[in-house]
């Protein structure tokens, strides 16, 4: 039996997120050939559920996402993953971020930055963003970049 391969943050490992983590970026590594793939994932879904007896109102919550055991959507890691085994690969979490547009952004950023469509090092096969402007990404950004 093999020991799953956890995340990790500045060389250690991660059991929980921080409590206003919206999602992270992350970086995955095969070990056994330097194939790199750049992501990103949500740190919990909404979720909806019928009301209340009585109630019209939909019950609206969140739970924990899958990101514990999360791999990339990309179908060539996946199967690499399955072939050489999860041992063979490092999960790093580069980004914790506390909205969905800082979130997107930086996923963007890595990947423009690191030109992961432009060379076969990078499993990444596509780059879709949407981003739109607001006070915290631009807070966020003016923080990032050394800005007060």
């Amino acid at each position: 039996m093999t020991i799953p391969t956890k995340w990790t943050h500045q060389g250690k490992i991660v059991e929980q997120l921080p409590d206003d983590c919206e999602g992270f970026v992350y970086l995955i590594t095969n070990l056994a050939n330097n194939r790199k793939y750049i992501g990103k994932k949500l740190a919990r879904f909404k979720v909806t559920r019928p009301p209340l007896k009585g109630r019209t109102n939909k019950r609206r919550s969140t739970k924990e996402s899958d990101w514990r055991d999360y791999w990339g959507s990309s179908e060539h890691l996946n199967a690499d993953v399955i072939s050489f085994g999860e041992n063979k690969f490092t999960r790093e979490i580069l980004h914790y971020c506390s909205s969905r547009g800082i979130l997107s952004y930086l996923e963007a950023k890595e990947q423009f930055d690191r030109r992961v469509l432009e060379t076969d090092e990078y499993y990444n096969g596509i780059i879709n963003v949407r981003i739109g402007s607001s006070k915290m990404l631009q807070e966020h950004l003016r923080i990032y970049n050394g800005q007060q």
